[in-house]
């Protein structure tokens, strides 16, 4: 599985299942969004976690499962476990590391016998990781496992367009491996510790009262306490109690089958994901939207206006035929120009083809 097949995958509705597997992470990065370190401990139950994914069907089964943390690699048995459960009904697996483990440019036995279980392998590579694993380290590491068999793509986080660490770090890549690496190249949100704590982040993108499809409302996620969300905004990811629309169960209590059927049966984000929350509020209430995209989101659970809107705009058959028209419209724009419009606009091309950022001029 290369990257933009992963990337082309995420406007569809259950088409992919986010796992954070464990909130711990050996590194303790200024700009991490999930509040990772070393210390905490909080994680999904792994049995519970297991069943939860044994419970895909092969008729109803998501595409791609991604394997997220914290360090996901912290636990690299269950990992495996993961993905041959996920596998065996037609799903692929993939997994984003931080690369701990590259320290000094190797990939440990019991490490890569989890990687190379994958479909897909990401490493995340930015200026706050290389101050504790060298970027030498980890694209030797980053190496070992291309010549292990498994498809390997680097995900950049960047302080802005022109950040010339991030220009720097793309170049090298295309010299270390050609065109074998692509990368998604986001940008930093004020969330986890880059923020000091949680707080509404407005997602890039068309702002005001257009219709701004949410692609985040489209792959459930299974948070750290094993709740599951149908957003993968941190924000939402860590908030407690969830807002009702964007809860879709417990991997304690509810199948795959039921937060599918509620992901897909539900207005509500039918409609966050056919025209986005700003437009929904504009469409059927009474009182202006909080300002911010998040914010507009969140304040649908008190807008019983807004909510009645949706029953009655995406309701039964026509509801469900606009959720699948918006997840075609975006899917036959590809995966970069889902990316430029959420990511790192100049760099969004090299999810598909590594080459040099638009208008560098190289």
């Amino acid at each position: 599985m290369d990257l933009a097949e992963l990337i082309g995958l995420r406007p569809v509705p259950c088409g992919g299942l986010l796992v954070a597997l464990t909130r711990r992470c050996p590194m303790s990065c200024a700009h991490c969004s999930t509040g990772s370190s070393p210390s905490v401990s909080e994680r999904p139950d792994p049995e519970q976690l297991l069943r939860f994914v044994a419970s895909f069907g092969t008729d109803d089964r998501p595409e791609a499962v991604m394997l997220t943390g914290g360090e996901p690699l912290l636990l690299p048995e269950l990992a495996v476990r993961l993905t041959r459960l996920a596998q065996a009904k037609g799903t692929r697996v993939a997994l984003l590391s931080g690369m701990f483990f590259a320290r000094d440019g190797r990939v440990p036995d019991r490490i890569m016998r989890a990687i190379t279980a994958l479909d897909h392998f990401s490493a995340s590579m930015d200026v706050h990781h290389e101050r504790e694993i060298p970027r030498p380290h980890v694209l030797s590491a980053l190496r070992a496992v291309l010549d292990a068999g498994t498809p390997v793509s680097v995900h950049l986080t960047a302080n802005g367009p022109d950040d010339p660490y991030t220009a720097d770090a793309v170049a090298d890549v295309h010299r270390t491996f050609g065109t074998r690496v692509p990368l998604l190249v986001n940008e930093t949100r004020p969330l986890g510790r880059a923020a000091g704590g949680l707080v509404p982040v407005t997602p890039p993108g068309p702002q005001g009262t257009v219709a701004a499809p949410c692609t985040l409302a489209a792959w459930p996620v299974v948070a750290f306490d094993g709740t599951v969300t149908a957003c993968c905004n941190q924000w939402t990811v860590d908030l407690r109690p969830v807002p009702p629309h964007l809860r879709l169960g417990h991997i304690a209590d509810d199948d795959w089958q039921t937060v599918r059927a509620r992901s897909l049966g539900s207005p509500v984000l039918r409609m966050l994901r056919t025209v986005g929350p700003l437009r929904m509020h504009a469409r059927s209430g009474t009182a202006p939207a909080p300002a911010g995209y998040c914010r507009a989101c969140h304040a649908l659970a008190d807008r019983p206006d807004v909510l009645a809107g949706a029953a009655r705009d995406a309701g039964g058959r026509v509801g469900e035929l606009l959720d699948r028209l918006g997840a075609q419209t975006q899917l036959a724009a590809g995966p970069a120009a889902l990316v430029r419009r959420m990511g790192c606009a100049p760099y969004a091309h090299l999810v598909e083809s590594p080459a040099a950022p638009e208008g560098s001029g190289r």
